[in-house]
């Protein structure tokens, strides 16, 4: 399965999610030979931002952190690359501290995490990756000390709310369950509402390739359900958007009493919400709001 439709939803996503809370720099060039990370983030105080709201994630973004997150299980030399790309990004902190005679607390530099849908017993034990259930949940496993890096199982995290943003990154049922916590959240949640639009688009993006994988196909089934939600609310949205603007035409200006009509209106069967906006024209504003705000029939 070629990577690249997860990619960029993931980057977009996690920017995001992200981006209220901090500097959010996605596929930033790191030199040395020229590589990328995917997600370098810095996070900068904000009165009107709370990273509580992201749980798992938002715990993870107290701190400058490089996010690398995978599709499929990374490999070995996966893994050694992202820690290559960590100690390329310390390079350059190194390099402006010392041009700026400035000193470089340790706990100043970024940590990596690794964002992976599953990972093996093998892989973990390998970079001598320990689970820390002290300070963090099931699933979170870390390398020693000073290599300041992370592995997120992502099949392995608690099913929780403080999990949903990392779970959606899962595959298979983690991946639909998280979908329906998704779905789940008050309808006037911002995040819920941008991210199904991010899934709609990760979707598409799979949907139009030739050739489809059996990873592809299953990856179209666990996002089906966001895809339909997403596609339901945009119709809404411009149906929505059609009443208000012949409304305001018609009236000049929305109240409450008018807007009380519009949800009513777009609750109506498709049918009969075509037939009402072709009456609307002649319709008086009491007949509106006795026919639609209060109780009418």
């Amino acid at each position: 399965m070629t990577r690249q439709p997860h990619d960029q939803f993931a980057k977009q996503y996690l920017e995001e999610l992200l981006s209220p809370f901090g500097k959010v720099e996605v596929s930033r060039e790191v030199t040395d030979e020229v590589r990328q990370v995917d997600i370098l983030f810095s996070p900068t105080a904000s009165p009107d931002a709370d990273p509580q709201s992201l749980g798992l994630l938002g715990s993870i973004a107290a701190s400058a952190s490089l996010l690398e997150p995978f599709r499929n299980p990374p490999s070995k030399t996966e893994v050694r690359n992202c820690i290559l790309k960590l100690f390329s990004v310390y390079g350059e902190f190194q390099r402006k501290a010392k041009r700026e005679s400035t000193s470089l607390p340790e706990d100043n530099l970024p940590r990596l995490w690794i964002l992976a849908p599953s990972a093996s017993a093998a892989l973990l034990d390998s970079f001598g990756a320990r689970l820390e259930l002290e300070n963090w949940s099931s699933g979170i496993y870390f390398l020693p000390k000073s290599f300041r890096t992370g592995i997120v199982a992502i099949n392995q995290l608690p099913v929780t709310n403080e999990t949903l943003w990392f779970r959606l990154l899962g595959r298979g049922t983690v991946q639909q369950q998280a979908v329906r916590e998704l779905i789940a959240l008050p309808r006037l949640n911002p995040l819920r509402r941008n991210v199904l639009e991010l899934i709609f688009n990760w979707r598409v993006s799979v949907e139009v390739q030739e050739n489809l994988t059996e990873e592809e196909q299953e990856l179209i089934v666990n996002l089906s359900e966001a895809y339909r939600e997403a596609r339901a609310a945009a119709v809404q949205e411009g149906q929505r958007s059609v009443v208000e603007n012949l409304l305001k035409v018609k009236f000049g200006s929305l109240d409450d009493e008018l807007s009380r009509v519009i949800d009513v209106l777009l609750q109506l069967p498709p049918e009969e919400f075509a037939r009402v906006l072709l009456q609307l024209p002649n319709l008086s504003r009491e007949g509106l709001l006795e026919r639609f705000a209060r109780g009418g029939s």
